[in-house]
């Protein structure tokens, strides 16, 4: 009787690994995969890296030059002296005081903005808010008017270069006291420097300091 004998079926092909031998089996890129992915990543970099900011940058010097420069302030002889964006610690009697900052280490520091984060039930809150009142007071012992409160408060950015009305209506008497003039004269230019909110149901009315106080300067 013959015998027969049965074919030994072929073993199926292994697809080579992408695994790296001594990576602990982390996959590697090779063949076809590598070169869209750089392709991808040129691509995004371009876009993301070098096409866009020129773009934004371009659009807002073209339609916001002014702010794009970061509204930067200039005196008569066209120092920068400062920014519409960023307040400035007045201490001068003679000048208009902007609402206190909480920044560290030194009051509006821009490259610290934040505030206190104290809480309105914490005594250091109760004693700053005391000695910014005092201050005030002292400075302008005849007020007996009620402090807004935005001067005895800080803001969350310890940034703000504005303060309202009220804040700088409180202080013209004393400006005008110690530049020798008129208060009549203080009261039209913070009138003239009360820039309104941007929408009418958005915000209120607010003086900006630096600008209030270089036109005080400019006073002959």
């Amino acid at each position: 009787m013959a015998s027969s004998s049965l074919a030994t079926p072929a073993a199926p092909a292994v697809p080579p690994t992408t695994d790296s031998p001594d990576d602990g089996g982390a996959p590697v890129l090779r063949g076809p995969l590598l070169r869209p992915a750089l392709a991808l990543f040129a691509c995004l970099s371009l876009v993301t890296g070098v096409l866009y900011p020129l773009a934004v940058t371009g659009v807002a010097q073209s339609v916001f030059p002014r702010q794009a420069e970061g509204s930067i302030v200039r005196d008569a002889a066209g120092n920068a002296v400062g920014s519409r964006l960023i307040g400035q610690n007045f201490t001068d009697p003679a000048h208009f005081w902007g609402r206190p900052s909480a920044t560290a280490p030194m009051p509006y520091n821009a490259g610290a903005s934040g505030g206190s984060n104290l809480g309105p039930a914490n005594p250091a809150l109760a004693d700053a808010v005391k000695a910014r009142i005092e201050a005030l007071r002292a400075a302008d012992p005849g007020n007996t008017a009620p402090v807004p409160v935005d001067l005895v408060t800080a803001s969350a950015s310890g940034l703000d270069p504005h303060i309202s009305v009220a804040a700088a209506r409180y202080q013209a008497a004393r400006v005008a006291r110690a530049r020798g003039l008129p208060l009549e004269r203080v009261e039209a230019l913070v009138r003239s420097h009360t820039e309104a909110p941007l929408l009418p149901w958005l915000g209120e009315a607010g003086v900006n300091v630096l600008a209030l106080n270089l036109a005080l300067d400019a006073v002959r």
